[in-house]
């Protein structure tokens, strides 16, 4: 199922701003969330076909975000890609750990984004 609707989960407005414009750009319909927890409600809530996950925000971070969502039953069938400037390789290692599918470091690359996309199966 070729993915339409995406989530951004993001606490920086700039961020948040900067990688809904790449997504609608390219034809994506996009809810965005400020925190885990509002994540894990509109994932819920809207069923989106890929969620985008920052790390650091306030409340929930990401990585608990992400493991709520992928071992819930409503929600475990939604891919996840983490988004986040913290690129180590251990942050990397546990995000995907939480059931991340993937994991970019920000700055984001727009086009490096929409190949991680359109190569979901």
């Amino acid at each position: 199922m070729p993915v339409k609707n995406i989530l951004v989960v993001d606490d920086s407005p700039t961020e948040q701003f900067f990688t809904v414009d790449i997504l609608t750009k390219a034809g994506y319909q996009v809810t965005t969330a400020e925190t885990g927890e509002e994540g894990i409600v509109k994932a819920k809530a809207t069923k989106p076909d890929l969620i985008l996950m920052d790390v650091v925000m306030p409340g929930l971070n990401g990585y608990q975000a992400t493991r709520t969502l992928t071992r819930d039953e409503d929600t475990k069938g939604i891919p996840v890609i983490v988004c986040t400037s913290k690129g180590q390789e251990t942050d990397k290692i546990w995000g995907l750990r939480q059931g991340a599918i993937d994991y970019l470091v920000k700055p984001l690359n727009p086009e490096e984004l929409l190949q991680r996309i359109a190569a979901l199966p």
